[in-house]
């Protein structure tokens, strides 16, 4: 039942995760498209006002005594926004509006044709790189920023108009507010996850120390009543036994003691410290399985919780001996690579699926019938945490066996 509630909070927790992703992804393609619509409307209207102004330029040029050339001229002049020229039908600039022209100064321009010369270079120059180099007779044939007005018989002109900067300026809104709602996500979804971790963290420091707490009032009774029946003269083996407990549970307790607080790390050797932490185990696990151990003639410095070291390997030898159901073989090796000490636990007992080499790690994650599913998370939080190292799944074959590998800082 236990596991069951762990595997229903994990699977609404995953849920959660789910669901704040697909409201965000549905927020951001709902934003990208009404801003992207919002711009080709504007486009559109700027179509239709570019047509309006040619056909005022039209009719301005083709007016006779009954034409209102006021209404006209007042039609042409209240564009100041949209970049718009007027050639003639060999192509040549005639006039120009609202275009971005380089600055000149009175010493490099000095008559009104230099000035025109000039500008009408830039102009043709800047259309052709636009359009990838084609000449504006091939733009005009294919470029719809291009409209034909006639304005005597055969006598056309043409009048190339470019977006305003208005529009240009919107056609990267969509762009600019997709990244920043994208890292709005960021933000809030690393919000929840560090208050979710900082909850956590308080969780895992008060149920410790509250255990610990818990713990010390039955040590220290069993502790009198071990020294009352060695008063007693009960055979000594009995108390003795009785005394290797009690300090396992002291032992256990300062562990959980040190748990949501910075322990004090200590240069200890690896291998001794691998070999004393299986010491316990090794007399309490089935004779069925075999422990071996490969290390190094040189033992190697590291800094390091003795007390919290010795948890991480109780709890993978334990976890190996589990998935192999009693019997089989354990290898622990040690040894350096690119300054980093390597410990290595490998079993030869049921495997894990690959999709599941991180999920192991995650809390409440277990394949046995009892048990928390917590003794990989502690595990996971002693070496990375509190040792700033690293542990992870090396490699696993269902049906054959697992390595877990741990990687700590050189001393």
């Amino acid at each position: 039942m236990r596991n069951m509630l762990r595997l229903k909070n994990l699977a609404l927790n995953n849920t959660a995760k789910y669901i704040f992703l697909a409201i965000t992804i549905c927020a951001l393609v709902f934003f990208l498209i009404a801003s992207n619509r919002l711009v080709r409307q504007l486009s559109a209207q700027e179509r239709e006002r570019m047509d309006i102004w040619a056909q005022a330029t039209q009719r301005l040029a083709q007016a006779d005594l009954d034409t209102d050339v006021d209404f006209l001229l007042n039609i042409i002049s209240q564009n100041n926004t949209i970049p718009v020229l007027v050639s003639d039908s060999n192509f040549n600039i005639l006039d120009f509006r609202n275009f971005e022209m380089p600055e000149k100064t009175v010493e490099e321009v000095t008559t009104f044709d230099q000035l025109s010369e000039r500008n009408q270079d830039y102009l043709v120059n800047r259309l052709q790189q636009a359009s990838g180099n084609k000449s504006l007779e091939e733009m005009a044939k294919v470029n719809p920023h291009f409209i034909r007005v006639e304005v005597y018989y055969n006598y056309p002109q043409y009048i190339y108009y470019e977006d305003s900067i208005l529009l240009k300026r919107l056609s990267w809104y969509p762009y600019v507010q997709l990244v920043v709602m994208i890292i709005l996500a960021l933000i809030i979804y690393s919000a929840l996850v560090y208050t979710k971790n900082a909850e956590q963290n308080r969780l895992w420091a008060g149920l410790s120390k509250e255990t610990a707490h818990q713990l010390g009032t039955p040590i220290s009774s069993l502790m009198a009543w071990n020294q009352y029946l060695d008063s007693l003269g009960t055979e000594r083996d009995i108390t003795e036994e009785m005394n290797k407990d009690i300090n396992r549970l002291s032992v256990i307790a300062d562990r959980f003691s040190k748990i949501g607080s910075v322990p004090e790390l200590h240069l200890e050797y690896i291998n001794a410290t691998v070999e004393k932490s299986l010491g316990y185990m090794a007399s309490r696990i089935s004779g069925k399985v075999k422990i071996k151990m490969d290390f190094p003639a040189d033992d190697m410095g590291v800094m390091i919780s003795e007390s919290l070291f010795e948890w991480v390997m109780e709890n993978l030898t334990k976890n190996a001996v589990d998935a192999m159901e009693g019997e089989g073989e354990i290898h622990i090796s040690t040894g350096t690579e690119k300054g980093k000490v390597w410990i290595e636990v490998k079993d030869t007992g049921r495997g894990i699926l690959r999709k599941n080499f991180k999920k192991v790690f995650a809390p409440g994650y277990t394949t046995k019938k009892r048990g928390w599913g917590l003794g990989l998370t502690l595990v996971k939080r002693i070496i990375e945490e509190y040792h700033g190292g690293k542990i992870y799944v090396k490699e696993s074959e269902v049906g054959k066996g697992t390595t877990f590998r741990i990687e700590l800082p050189a001393n």
